[in-house]
């Protein structure tokens, strides 16, 4: 899977970098979701929750062409946001 890193949106925050972003659309465990918004669904956004290979929880807005991923933002995790990663991530390991 290839970004688009061409003129971002958004300004990175300091403990966040483009290849953390990366990274945590690689993690095995990352959860995709599909907004339940209209707002959102209409422009075809999507959200990934994912940790990056040192462990950083990104949480992540992004829109694909099914070839190449536009993040929209992104930003570290709230510990809400970690409470539901570690929730998903519990419920697929005890399957």
């Amino acid at each position: 899977m290839e970004f688009d890193w061409n003129n971002p949106p958004f300004e990175c925050e300091s403990s966040l970098t483009p290849r953390d972003i990366e990274e945590s659309f690689e993690d095995p465990f990352a959860v995709k979701l599909m907004p339940d918004s209209s707002r959102f669904g209409v422009q075809a956004r999507f959200f990934n929750l994912g940790k990056s290979a040192s462990g950083l929880g990104v949480i992540s807005i992004y829109r694909t062409n099914g070839k190449l991923i536009r993040v929209i933002q992104a930003r570290a995790f709230t510990p809400e946001e970690q409470f539901f990663y570690q929730r998903k991530l519990n419920q697929v390991l005890a399957q």
